[in-house]
């Protein structure tokens, strides 16, 4: 197996008023190819900062970060953004979908956004769709969804290109238990089936068990299981 994401002391340092924060401070991982793995931590860990750069999102003030062997560290932001369009699909905890857009607009323009024609293998759309259970739903706009219905349409549109990474960040936040358990099925089906790498950031020690592995943040940094207070209870309850 390849390493599929790769970071090398990564740290990251935010002002905040005359303080400075240091989010995260040398982290390192590696994630190999078509592995499903979760990162859990404390709200102030650092996992949220290092999701974003890790999907290239934002800067990280020193170290290095590779994305299926490219060093995003020496892109331009243009070319950071072809990666992305080419090999990443998001999944936010806020949906992030167009409200003038329905359901199936909101699909397509990952289709658009990345290139590919709208309707491309629209036979593997219309198969996340219905595992998903929003396939009758596509003519909606989000304010006409629940949320669960919302945060499946996210799903379909970050699997709809068949990206190599999911990158999901908090993607059962904002759902029930019966909405949760389908997100996290269908990232972990598409995960096995078409051998996608998921990296997932969560708060949520039975969202996290997903996972084929989990690694633990507190501090900024990546500490041993015992050290996460919140999972030391959860696994006690």
């Amino acid at each position: 197996m390849s390493v599929m994401i790769q970071a090398e002391n990564v740290r990251k340092t935010y002002r905040i008023g005359k303080v400075d924060v240091q989010a995260l401070r040398g982290v390192s991982l590696e994630v190999e190819e078509g592995e499903f793995v979760s990162i859990v931590g404390p709200s102030g860990s650092g996992k949220s900062t290092l999701f974003y750069i890790l999907g290239g999102l934002t800067h990280a003030d020193t170290g290095r970060v590779s994305i299926d062997g490219v060093d995003f560290t020496s892109l331009s932001d243009a070319a950071r953004t072809r990666v992305r369009k080419q090999k990443i699909g998001f999944v936010f905890q806020k949906f992030n979908l167009l409200p003038t857009l329905s359901a199936k607009g909101n699909i397509d323009i990952a289709q658009d956004i990345a290139g590919v024609k709208a309707g491309h293998d629209r036979e593997h759309i219309e198969r996340i769709t219905q595992l998903l259970g929003i396939d009758r739903r596509m003519d909606h706009r989000p304010s006409e969804l629940s949320g669960g219905e919302q945060q499946r349409v996210a799903l379909a549109r970050a699997l709809a290109n068949k990206p190599a990474i999911i990158l999901a960040d908090e993607p059962t936040g904002n759902l029930d238990s019966e909405n949760s358990a389908i997100v996290l099925n269908m990232l972990r089906q598409s995960n096995k089936e078409l051998g996608q790498t998921v990296l997932m950031i969560t708060h949520n020690p039975e969202a996290a068990e997903y996972g084929d592995r989990i690694i633990h943040m507190r501090d900024g940094s990546i500490v041993p299981p015992e050290l996460d207070p919140q999972w030391s209870r959860a696994q006690h309850d």
